[in-house]
């Protein structure tokens, strides 16, 4: 984690990092104000409060009350030596804790994070830059000084000089990538988190079997989702690159909506208009893109080449991004690397879906088979050993897809969790779908998982696979667990032979989708210095129904947006207008305001915790509709989840509008003792939020220019990155094919 730190007045001093701001200062007897702790004040802390987050994370998943649970945090310092200090953490317990839970929470204390960084010994390097936030290295913790040379299945060249390559194509492009976390909990399982240090936002998982594996995988991962702009999906990338030369790629088209909305010739194939415009209902507006939200400039379409003829196809942009999401996208150190990635992925999750809707009962794979992968096993064995018992299936439906899965069962607490991976050679298929159960997952993270059901509908239902897309974490049926398998085992092998084996793959497998009569479409990317592409199967690869473009679009942003921002600068009738656009449009009440603009809020502000029933409700109240106001803090205080300063505003609000609704009641009768209880501060925000003194309470002005949005311009700076790469590969790049109706 980048942590900056800015020299204050006097000895005060202030860090930033993520969202946060932290002030230090000193003691008056150092010459300080005693304003603020000090920075080792700070650091003592972090000890007891990571200690006391382990003993609440293990009594919460075991439904122990922490109420009466204390705990306390000595340093005793060593006369002779000031820096050998002794941390003497004691826990109070109350009696009625079981002695098994009472050495568990005790235990649970020497997980702590801050403890091992203490007793491992961090090494400090101190070093000179010329500017903080150009300095771009990569602060990645494995350095390779040897010449060994490590191959792996599926990569063409070996994991060090992949990880070189990668890390020195970010650090090139401005990009700091950190490490912020490592996971290692079952052996030859690994997995890490790693960031953008200036953009938090910008993040990816990797796993493997071995650190190096698991590094090259999140580096891959962050670059092929730079290539495709994924970090920035939904997002709005503000007025300045809306109207630039192009928005997203250098070989972008629009096209206009021609008369009465009707959807432009030169966009899709007659293949793709049957799948997404079946009823003719789709129009030009439904595919203007969220991130630009430019609708002069029209419909943004991306060039895609048809795998069964070569010809180019043009796919809009905001289909691709309500549809597909990441699933088909990959980067590699050659085209085929990332084509047979990609494949896979789609793959994986196709069939995945196929076997969880259709509850599917898939056969175990041999006992004799699984030995000849001795670390998979072991690490299968270290799951069983922590008292979790493992399903090792073969998901390729009789030897037809390369898919695997692996099955993790909870019998703590009933819960489940299948995992699938795929790739031509069956064991890289099954050490990904091992990897992929516990990727930056603890054992306690596996507490959370839902349990099997009989019942079909919660299976089928479509944001089943939405949330199994997401992380795996949706509803496996019980049918899947039958002992009578649908299909017979097969020990598959898709994998290629020799120097081309990835063309060799990548070719097998557009084969296998061919067979199965689908169309398959490919960009490539390699503006930024490196090759990643994106594979559309239409009918098969999305994630999201079709439907979506129609019902549930991503750029119905562009109805809210301008106004959301701009909330401060609506007179009455605006407010009105834009009220019944959120009333009549099937939003979701208690869905956020971040998403439905495309806007990073800092989520520790109101503006990052506003969601669509509150914005209606400040509405209701700047136009002084006190009666429906009324209505919203009653549904706001019962379902909304929020800050304790945030609930105490609306409690003093409601009875405030109690008292304004009733006839019989007078505001001066009960304001000194409203005072009290709520405190003059947050009454007088209340108050005027009634007499129309303070509109949007909580909710800082900003524009369509974003201002005071610190958070989303890290985002923007952090696209800006790409788009001017981008700029200059286009300096030296043809002119793409030109459009043609490919519908006739």
């Amino acid at each position: 984690m980048e942590i900056k730190v800015n020299f204050l007045d006097k000895l005060r001093l202030e860090a930033k990092f993520d969202d946060f701001t932290v002030v230090a200062d000193q003691p008056i007897r150092y010459k300080g104000d005693g304003s603020a702790p000090g920075p080792f004040d700070y650091f003592l802390a972090s000890s007891a409060l990571c200690a006391a987050y382990f003993v609440k994370l293990y009594c919460v998943t075991r439904n122990i009350s922490t109420e009466n649970i204390r705990l306390s945090q000595n340093n005793i310092v060593d006369p002779e030596n000031r820096y050998q200090q002794i941390f003497k953490i004691q826990v109070e317990l109350p009696p009625d804790i079981q002695e098994v839970d009472r050495r568990g929470i005790l235990n649970s204390i020497d997980r702590c994070t801050v403890k091992k960084v203490v007793q491992a010994g961090p090494e400090f390097v101190i070093e000179e830059v010329e500017n903080l936030d150009a300095d771009a290295q990569s602060l990645l913790t494995l350095k390779h000084t040897s010449d060994t040379s490590t191959y792996i299945a599926g990569k063409d060249l070996p994991l060090e000089q992949t990880i070189s390559n990668m890390s020195g194509l970010l650090a090139d492009l401005g990009i700091k990538i950190e490490i912020a976390s490592w996971r290692n909990i079952i052996p030859n399982v690994w997995s890490l988190h790693v960031r953008d240090a200036h953009s938090p936002m910008c993040f990816t998982n990797g796993k493997g079997s071995t650190k190096e594996s698991a590094l090259a995988s999140a580096l891959g991962e962050y670059i092929e989702r730079l290539n495709n702009n994924h970090f920035y999906a939904g997002a709005f990338w503000g007025e300045d690159i809306a109207n630039s030369e192009f928005v997203h790629y250098p070989n972008e088209r629009w096209f206009k909506p021609n008369k009465k909305d009707a959807l432009p010739k030169e966009i899709l194939d007659t293949y793709c208009l049957n799948i997404y415009n079946p009823d003719g209902e789709l129009r030009g507006s439904h595919l203007i893109d969220t991130n630009s939200g430019n609708t002069q400039r029209g419909i943004c379409a991306l060039p895609y080449v048809r795998q069964s003829d070569g010809e180019v196809v043009y796919f809009p942009s905001n289909l691709i991004e309500n549809l597909f999401v990441s699933n088909g996208m990959s980067a590699g150190n050659t085209l085929a690397e990332a084509q047979v990635q990609c494949l896979s992925e789609i793959f994986e999750r196709a069939v995945k879906r196929e076997i969880l809707e259709g509850e599917i009962c898939l056969p175990d794979v041999p006992a004799n088979v699984l030995a000849k992968y001795p670390s998979i096993l072991a690490g299968i064995q270290g799951l069983e050993e922590q008292g979790f018992p493992v399903l090792v299936k073969d998901a390729s439906l009789g030897g037809t897809y390369p898919v695997m899965c692996v099955t993790l069962m909870n019998p703590r607490t009933g819960g489940v969790f299948a995992s699938f991976g795929a790739h031509p050679s069956f064991e890289v298929a099954l050490e990904r779908s091992l990897t992929e159960l516990l990727q930056g997952r603890s054992f306690e993270g596996l507490n959370d998982l839902p349990p099997p059901t009989f019942e079909s509908n919660a299976v089928t239902e479509p944001n089943n696979f939405v949330e199994h897309f997401i992380d795996s974490s949706g509803i496996v049926s019980w049918r899947f667990f039958s002992a009578k398998a649908d299909f017979e085992f097969v020990e598959w092998d898709f994998s290629g032979q020799g120097q081309n084996s990835n063309a060799e793959e990548a070719s097998t497998l557009f084969g296998i989708l061919e067979d199965m009569g689908k169309e398959v479409y490919t960009a490539v990317h390699d503006q930024l210095g490196t090759i990643a592409c994106r594979i559309l199967v239409p009918g098969y690869s999305e994630v999201y129904p079709v439907e979506d473009l129609i019902w549930d679009n991503t750029n119905k942003a562009l109805l809210f947006r301008a106004d959301i921002l701009n909330l401060h600068r609506l007179d009455d009738a605006n407010l009105s207008a834009l009220l019944d656009r959120l009333e009549n449009n099937e939003l979701d009440e208690y869905s956020d305001i971040a998403t439905l603009i495309g806007i990073e809020f800092d989520e520790n502000t109101d503006w990052g915790q506003l969601t669509v029933l509150e914005l209606k409700l400040l509405i209701h109240l700047a136009l002084k509709q006190f009666e429906e106001a009324q209505e919203l803090v009653g549904a706001f205080l019962q379902y909304n989840d929020n800050t304790v300063e945030r609930k105490l505003f609306y409690q003093a609000l409601n009875v405030v509008l109690e008292v304004q609704l009733d006839p019989d009641l007078e505001q001066e009768a009960y304001a000194a003792n409203f005072r009290r209880m709520f405190g003059n501060t947050r009454m007088d925000a209340v108050m005027g939020s009634v007499d129309g003194t303070v509109r949007f309470f909580g909710l800082t002005p900003t524009s369509m220019k974003l201002e005071g949005l610190d958070r989303h311009h890290r985002l923007i700076n952090s696209y800006k990155k790409l788009h001017l790469a981008r700029a200059k590969f286009k300096a030296f790049n043809l002119d793409p094919k030109p459009a043609k109706d490919l519908t006739e």
